[in-house]
This record gives C-alpha cells, structure tokens and sequence, in this order.
C-alpha cells in the first residue's frame, strides 16, 4: 500500500495520477491501544507504538513484528477481488496478524465508469436509480454512488468471509464482530473518471454502505495532491479523518502528523516507509 509502489494504469475516460491515495478510517481515542492484542500476534509488541498495513502482495510473509496495531487490505488491489490471504486462504492469515477482531481493514474503491466496468449497476433502483439513467448511457453521479455502494458491500462480505474461515464469526454470519475500523481505499492504481463529480459521488455511496452497517468508522487516506485530483479537493469527508500517505522515513511522518487534512477534518495518522514495510504513526 505504499504511495510510491503502484502503477498508474491510464485507459480512456480515467484520471491520472502521479502516486497512490486511500480512503481510510482514524481509530477514535483508545483504539490504538484497544489494538494492542495484534503486537502479540505479530510476534511481540514490545512496547511499540507503531502500526503496520498489509495486503496481497505480502501473502506468503514475512510479515511485520513488533506492532502496535495492524491494518489489513481485504482486495486484491482493485475493487470486487478478494485479498486470498485475508482469511484461511494463500498462506498465513494477514487477519490474524492484524490481531483477528482488533485488526483494522482497508478496502479498495474506483469509480471506471460503464464502458470499463463488468459491475455498471444499469439496473439497479437502490439506493439510488442508475436504471434512470439509461438515455445518458448510465453514466450519471446516481450510477457512480451505486457502484459505489456495491463495491464497498462486496468487500465487506469479503472481510466476513475471513472472519468465519478463521472462526472469529459464525458460519453464516452475514456482519463481522463489531466494532470494525475500516479505512476506503482511494488507489490511483485504479480507474477514476475526469469528471471529479462522479468520483466523489462513488465514494459517497461507499461510505453510506458502511455507515449503514452499525458501530463501524469510516475515513480517509491519500496526499493532498492525488486527493485534489480525483476528488477535485472535495470538503464533502469533512467529518472524518486523513490518514496521510507519503512519507519515507518517521519525521516526514511527525511532519505530515502537523499538516492539513486533505478532507478538511483532522489528520490522525500517516503513513512510512520502514523495513521494507509500511509503518504507521498515530498523530
């Protein structure tokens, strides 16, 4: 998940980026420590204050120790795929890394609009009517914010999956233990439209998936920059936090900790490199 480590893809109707952004949630005062249980998992804490993220490329391992809190891709990099090392799957569990029901999540979002897409809700009434939409070829905010929602929804049954397959929710479960911290995944690696509009409508309708799932905190991480142009620097995300990417070492981190919030909220956390991984520090 670091910033430097993603290609850009560049397809028509898509908007180009020089470096990776994310959506993320900020743990609320306590959570870090509530998260302490994941330094056992990882090896030991140690007294550490750091947090770690993974994904997909590191399934196999090894992964971080001496962490203080762990988050945890549940995509495969783009929307609708699953992480295969998120549950019991390719691997050891990078859920069970994270601290299993302490771990935070992070999920992908993109908004490739109707020519690229295989998932273009063109028939979906709810929550919004993109089916409404068809003399504009379905490519309208109310079609962004469904795929939105859809895409959110996927990877939150996803990350349900995982909970069952390591036995920490029932089979059949359809919601994961509670509360979960999850943090939407804004990659410039993926497909964003040059109308800014219509990707802040598909990330509204993931957010509103999530908040319509109970005890769960939504917020956000990327630059300044990449926020400015897939979002066109939207305040909308005011209410919740910037989890800021971008750094390479821990005072660029202390820095980016006293900067401005690309959602015009608060900055909580930012993102370095560190050991070949990428480190966390709570602001």
């Amino acid at each position: 998940m670091h910033p430097s480590g993603r290609s850009v893809r560049l397809v028509a109707r898509t908007i180009t980026v020089l470096s990776a952004g994310l959506v993320l949630f900020i743990a609320a005062p306590g959570a870090v420590a509530a998260a302490a249980p994941a330094a056992a998992a990882a090896g030991g804490g140690g007294g550490s204050t750091v947090g770690y993220d993974i994904s997909y490329p590191q399934c196999g391992g090894p992964f971080p120790t001496n962490i203080a809190f762990g988050i945890v891709g549940v995509n495969k990099g783009i929307v609708f795929s699953p992480n295969p090392c998120l549950g019991t799957g390719d691997g050891p569990s990078e859920l069970a890394w994270g601290g299993g029901v302490q771990a935070q999540l992070y999920a992908n979002t993109a908004n490739p609009g109707p020519v690229l897409s295989t998932h273009w809700p063109t028939t979906q009434t709810f929550p919004r009517d993109c089916s409404a939409g068809a003399s504009l070829g379905f490519d309208t905010a109310d079609c962004a914010y469904d795929y939105g929602w859809n895409a959110a929804a996927d990877s939150y049954q996803t990350a349900v999956r995982a909970y069952i397959s390591l036995g920490l929710a029932p089979s059949g479960a359809t919601s994961t233990p509670q509360p979960n911290r999850w943090w939407l995944d804004v990659e410039t690696g993926n497909s964003w439209r040059t109308d800014v509009t219509l990707n802040v409508a598909a990330l509204q309708g993931a957010v509103a998936y999530l908040e319509s799932v109970p005890n769960l905190g939504i917020g956000f991480y990327s630059t300044q920059s990449q926020w400015d142009q897939i979002t066109g620097g939207t305040t909308v995300f005011d209410s919740h936090p910037s989890w800021v990417a971008g750094a390479r070492t821990a005072r660029q981190a202390a820095r980016n900790c006293g900067g401005g919030a690309f959602t015009g909220g608060v900055v909580v956390m930012a993102q370095y490199f560190a050991k070949s991984f990428d480190a966390d520090l709570p602001c």
